[in-house]
């Protein structure tokens, strides 16, 4: 859903990928940088039960993990160092910080175990079913209600709710584990509606 938003936000980024390039960070470099964040943010998730006023910290560091994300993006494409390793490496050490952030929100006590379990099979599945359909030439940027940028957006609005009113952090586990399988269930439509497609339509 935020995929046009995210092509502005690129656009207003490209003096910080500058930045960035000037001082020799390159994709993978910064790629990593956002799984060490990720690392931090958890810790944080994982202690907040106590001291709720660490969510404030896990917040920032989720969206500060989100800005690497986007930022290795634009050095790849910005200085000509996309390659197909670098694809795979990203979205790789993606889907740890994904995995690394939901069980910890899940081992800190700050959601129901069931519904952060559908939360993190979810992330993982949509990414999943894009990578699986992307192999058999089917384009599914986009297709969906919760990909990666939209859900981080929703951890984190949780999370700063939840420093005044803890079980706010539960009810967006729970909110995220609704939308992000079913958007596995609409790429998985889009997939079906699309091979349908050209096996009635083989010429095209």
């Amino acid at each position: 859903m935020l995929t046009r938003l995210k092509k502005k936000v690129q656009e207003m980024l490209t003096s910080e990928a500058e930045a960035a390039h000037r001082l020799g960070l390159t994709p993978n470099t910064v790629s990593a940088i956002g799984l060490a964040l990720s690392l931090f943010s958890a810790a944080a998730y994982a202690l907040a039960l106590r001291q709720p006023l660490l969510l404030l910290l896990a917040t920032l560091l989720l969206l500060a993990s989100g800005f690497c994300d986007t930022l290795d993006g634009i050095l790849a494409r910005n200085y000509n160092q996309a390659s197909i390793f670098g694809g795979f490496f990203d979205s790789l050490l993606d889907r740890y910080a994904d995995a690394i952030v939901f069980g910890s929100v899940i081992i800190g006590g700050l959601c129901y175990p069931e519904w952060g379990l559908a939360a993190l099979a979810g992330a993982l599945l949509v990414s999943y079913s894009r990578a699986r359909a992307e192999a058999a030439g089917i384009k599914m940027e986009s297709v969906g209600l919760a990909e990666r940028a939209e859900r981080m957006l929703i951890l984190a609005a949780a999370s700063l709710i939840a420093i005044f009113w803890l079980p706010a952090l539960n009810w967006g586990i729970i909110l995220l584990a609704i939308l992000s399988n079913l958007t596995v269930l609409q790429r998985g439509l889009h997939v079906y509606n699309s091979l349908k497609k050209k096996a009635d339509n083989p010429a095209t």
